[in-house]
């Protein structure tokens, strides 16, 4: 591929792909800003994607957004009401019991989705595909937690993602993938300073 190929592969006529990947970008950066209106817009974006997977044959992606539909309507209640006293939700850290049972049930959904696919499906890359589904269900219902932790999944998991879209040749969506590694950074070092002042107030109150 040239380089007027590749331009053209990035911004040529592909409406549905960028109109996700403006969604996306919105939903990932009201979610770096605690906005609740990051729901709604994730859902838009995500609905978009179960279409654009399913012609890339990237099934466990394309399943992926169907769950984070479902999972989107729970982080947009639990967001308002999930805090105590079914108040707003605050930012919490990731518990170490969570820290060590998350890596090892991810490796084992990994490996069981991607067996899966392989063998009942022409999914394109199911082992890879699989890994990065299992760590975005993970990361992402952290978010709906406000887990500080999050982040840190979807950095790791955007590295990755890119490369695979790139390889897809799905190139607005590796742009998107890249915008959401440094809003992934940009959440990671905004909630923990946001956690930090809680923190503070929580012990000049007691």
């Amino acid at each position: 591929m040239n380089a007027i190929d590749f331009i053209r592969g990035v911004f040529g006529n592909n409406p549905v792909e960028w109109t996700a990947v403006v969604f996306g970008i919105a939903s990932v950066y009201l979610s770096v800003r605690e906005h609740v209106w990051s729901w709604p817009t994730g859902i838009i974006n995500v609905s978009l994607y179960v279409y654009i997977f399913l012609h890339a044959k990237l099934y466990a992606d394309m399943g992926l957004q169907v769950f984070y539909i479902a999972i989107s309507f729970y982080g947009w209640w639990n967001w308002l009401y999930g805090g105590e006293n079914r108040g707003e939700l605050h930012i919490s850290r990731l518990s170490r019991g969570m820290a060590m049972i998350l890596p090892v049930a991810g490796a084992i959904g990994a490996v069981a989705l991607g067996s899966l696919l392989r063998h009942t499906t022409d999914a394109a890359l199911p082992y890879i595909d699989s890994t990065l589904t299992v760590a975005s269900l993970v990361a992402q219902y952290l978010m709906t937690r406000k887990v500080l932790e999050n982040w840190v999944i979807w950095v790791i998991a955007d590295v990755a993602y890119v490369g695979m879209y790139i390889y897809k040749g799905l190139y607005p969506t590796a742009f998107l993938y890249a915008v959401f590694l440094v809003l992934a950074s940009m959440g990671w070092f905004q909630w923990r300073r946001t956690w930090r002042e809680q923190r503070g107030l929580e012990a000049a109150a007691s």
